[in-house]
């Protein structure tokens, strides 16, 4: 399967994207204190305080894996990610070693029903055109056996935004209120909206667990 958006993700504009976006991270959480007054490592501890640390967790478009980085260093160390792009994926690889790394699209995530534990995006539902986002949900929703964990622009109503010249490469909305409404068998365990200091818009965490019997079925 293939999408104008995945075209682009796969190809210069992604590898573009990639080199503009290759932090340590130290530099993420610094630029998480400067968009936000916290950082990333706060909001993971926050959120996922309560998630075991031999969880299995995958991570949907991990790109150079900073952020599986991290929850490694939080001592999550069953760690998966996968990502369409591939020069992304090779400097995860070298990153992180030690993870489980596949070059696998979120329409059709390699991995059986209930797989993992959690499984989450950050930065990656919002490059979904909003015609595909229901079968990505799906996909995430099927791999996961109890946890749903994202963090991604938020905006109370779906919204184009244009993108370095394209506009149909990003997209804001209420990407926790889609999951509740998808699914019922989610509920929300925890959800909090990040203002910007410098700017009106706003990003959103969330947390959602599946009830137990959706989870042992």
């Amino acid at each position: 399967m293939n999408t104008t958006q995945m075209s682009q993700w796969r190809g210069q504009f992604g590898r573009e994207y990639t080199q503009r976006n290759s932090l340590t991270l130290e530099q993420l959480d610094a630029l998480y204190r400067r968009n936000y007054g916290l950082s990333r490592k706060e909001l993971n501890q926050r959120f996922l305080a309560h998630v075991p640390r031999n969880a299995r967790i995958l991570e949907v478009g991990c790109n150079i894996g900073m952020q599986l980085s991290m929850l490694w260093d939080l001592g999550f160390h069953s760690l998966s990610g996968i990502e369409i792009q591939h020069d992304a994926l090779k400097r995860a690889k070298f990153r992180v070693p030690e993870i489980l790394l596949a070059e696998a699209s979120a329409l059709e995530i390699p991995f059986a029903d209930r797989s993992f534990d959690l499984v989450f995006t950050s930065g990656v539902l919002i490059h979904i055109a909003p015609d595909d986002l229901q079968r990505v949900m799906y996909e995430i929703y099927r791999c996961s056996k109890k946890f749903i964990w994202g963090f991604e622009y938020h905006s109370p109503e779906l919204v184009g935004v244009d993108y370095r010249g394209s506009a149909d490469l990003l997209w804001k909305m209420n990407y926790a209120q889609a999951f509740l409404d998808e699914f019922d068998d989610l509920r929300l365990l925890r959800c909090e909206h990040l203002s910007y200091l410098d700017n009106p818009n706003i990003d959103c965490m969330f947390l959602m667990e599946k009830s137990a019997s959706a989870a042992n079925s």
